[in-house]
């Protein structure tokens, strides 16, 4: 038997240590977690992707009484953009959540179904997209959809 190490590399920074482009980014990410509806987990997600044309496109979680019918910020906003600009790769994700105390405290990452859907978008225009996961003490900046699925499901294996 082996074992096979995978190691993964995050940038930690502070929001005034990012580009004025990222900041606004994040900012669009936040305020658009005041467009979830999430009146069972309280739990509101916002995303907002930076398109290869520069348009900005955002997102909220939608939930539902039956969970599964619910779907993420980061879908809402991926699937949106893909219709939208089907020929527009996504250059930069920036996700942020707020419960009922505020803006997390610490960065959190997308669900393991959001994490296939970008995967599959970074595939689709094969253009690594940088992913920013806002806390209020941090963000985490990530070069690529690799970093958050080393071991990832693709078209190659079907």
């Amino acid at each position: 038997m082996k074992t096979i190490k995978i190691e993964t590399n995050v940038c930690v920074c502070t929001y005034a240590e990012l580009s004025e482009e990222e900041r606004r980014l994040v900012d669009a990410a936040k305020e658009a977690t005041s467009r979830s509806y999430a009146p069972y987990s309280h739990f509101a997600v916002g995303a907002a992707a930076l398109l290869g044309n520069g348009i900005v496109v955002t997102g909220s979680n939608q939930e539902n009484a039956a969970y599964p019918s619910g779907t993420c910020a980061e879908r809402t906003t991926l699937f949106y953009a893909n219709s939208q600009y089907p020929d527009q790769p996504v250059k930069t994700l920036a996700i942020a959540a707020r419960n009922a105390s505020g803006f997390v405290e610490s960065p959190i990452p997308p669900c393991g179904a959001c994490r296939q859907v970008l995967l599959e978008t970074e595939r689709r225009y094969n253009h690594l997209m940088r992913i920013l996961l806002h806390s209020e003490k941090e963000i985490y900046c990530l070069e690529g959809v690799k970093s958050l699925l080393p071991l990832s499901f693709g078209a190659e294996y079907l």
